[in-house]
């Protein structure tokens, strides 16, 4: 439950998948939440329906210069989870130079920008999670652009971590995660074949990664974590 005079929870992409079941989460616990999306009146719309006192705002991490602008109306943040993400299907042989330059400003620059415009607005008690993902660890045919961005998710993490301290700062790296609105419309076979690569025996669900991001927000010893939510898929390879 909130504290007295506790501030905001700030959902960056909390508009849809696991950004929008977070959001859910902060609203349920009666926290104040905002929540963004690139389309303002889709974040107004999302947080609508929420309910519980959530807004919405616009904010697009790959037009950085306009970030603090953005989060003017934004007041003392508690928490800050960084989800929005971009796909980035893009083989070198066939190099798009937009599309990597978008994704590598939008998590690496956004990212930071964000967390520099809210930092006057954050406490000691403060904490900030970091969305990157299991490409860091399983390179995959064309992901040489999202793999290297979720590397550098995991030394951007240790770097906030040392100049923010106190306050905390965790990286999550979900795996394939079968609920989600990006994996629950591949085939059932590809499905299947990641589920049985997983000593669990299941893949990861939304609820699993939203466990685990609270965690790392809320546990005041956990700190410059970076945080597989994957069911161990590593240890069969």
């Amino acid at each position: 439950m909130p504290r007295d005079g506790a501030g905001c929870v700030l959902v960056v992409g909390g508009t849809a998948g696991m950004g929008q079941q977070l959001a859910r989460h902060f609203v349920d616990q009666g926290r104040e939440l905002v929540l963004s999306s690139r389309d303002a009146e889709r974040a107004k719309a999302v947080a609508a329906e929420l309910g519980g006192g959530a807004r919405g705002i616009g904010l697009d991490l790959a037009r950085p210069e306009e970030i603090a602008g953005r989060l003017e109306g934004v007041g003392r943040v508690d928490h800050l989870v960084l989800v929005a993400i971009d796909r980035d299907d893009n083989a070198v042989a066939d190099y798009d130079v937009a599309r990597a330059t978008r994704l590598v400003t939008l998590k690496l620059v956004g990212y930071t920008e964000t967390v520099h415009a809210l930092l006057p607005r954050m406490h000691d008690d403060s904490s900030i999670v970091l969305f990157g993902g299991l490409a860091r660890d399983m390179p995959y045919r064309n992901s040489t652009t999202i793999t290297t961005v979720n590397y550098g998710i995991t030394g951007l993490m240790h770097t906030l971590a040392v100049e923010l301290a106190p306050i905390r700062v965790n990286a999550v790296h979900p795996g394939v995660v079968g609920d989600s609105p990006y994996w629950s419309e591949r085939p059932g076979p590809i499905r299947e074949r990641w589920r049985a690569r997983t000593p669990t025996g299941r893949l990861a669900t939304m609820e699993d990664v939203v466990d685990a991001v609270v965690f790392l927000l809320e546990n005041r010893s956990v700190n410059a974590v970076d945080l597989r939510v994957d069911g161990g898929i590593l240890l069969l390879l």
